[in-house]
């Protein structure tokens, strides 16, 4: 996979030169050193999904060098209402378009096919499994595509990631970031231990479960 030169020093520009430092120094966002995925070759990032500050927190986080062939996962209906919109967003947030009412009639153009052919394209994702932008603090049901994307690629790591805060800062509906402390906490590039999705996806709750119970945060008591 050829590297886009001209894009990937925008991406640069864009999240590590301009987003970090103001998420950081005037909205509060706390980052890890994520050095350690220079070392992966391949990986899918899962993290939970409360503000629209996720996506910016998470591409300002990575290494710059790796940013250009990092793809959020994100809704064509949203981000690519308009064909002008999905170049924007294609260039600047590096995003892969799915759409979410796509079936599996629908051939290249089904959600999960166009993820796995980012997959072998050489791309790593950025995916948000429980779909939408939940009430700040809270933890919703996580859908299964993640596990039915990871049993059909046998190799491919994830990486969880648990971010507190950030729905405090900018929940759903909000229109400006209020300064607040928000972190982003990156657990260890993880093999699947099956091929099988449901045990995959039992694996990925443990996970994340265990990252609520470590950083403090409660998960929604409506999907116990």
């Amino acid at each position: 996979m050829q590297k886009p030169l001209i894009k990937s020093i925008c991406l640069n520009i864009i999240y590590k030169w301009l987003w970090r430092p103001v998420l950081k120094f005037f909205v509060g966002i706390q980052y890890p050193d994520c050095s350690f995925l220079r070392n992966e070759k391949q990986f899918v990032i899962i993290a939970n999904h409360n503000s629209h500050l996720d996506t910016l927190s998470l591409q300002s986080a990575l290494p710059g060098d790796i940013l250009w062939r990092v793809r959020p996962v994100a809704a064509e209906d949203y981000f690519g209402n308009t064909k002008l919109k999905a170049k924007l967003s294609n260039f600047f947030i590096n995003t892969l378009l799915i759409n979410r009412k796509s079936k599996k009639e629908d051939g290249p153009n089904y959600s999960m096919n166009k993820m796995l052919k980012a997959i072998d394209d050489g791309y790593s994702l950025i995916l948000f499994p429980e779909g939408s932008r939940g009430e700040p603090e809270q933890m919703s049901k996580m859908k299964s595509g993640i596990a039915r994307l990871l049993a059909q690629r046998p190799g491919l790591k994830y990486v969880p990631v648990f971010m507190t805060g950030m729905g405090t800062s900018l929940p759903k509906g909000g229109m400006v970031p209020l300064p607040y402390n928000a972190t982003l906490h990156f657990g260890k590039p993880t093999l699947p231990e099956t091929d099988d999705s449901y045990a995959i996806m039992d694996q990925i709750e443990k996970d994340f479960a265990n990252m609520v119970e470590q950083y403090g945060i409660k998960e929604d008591e409506d999907d116990d």
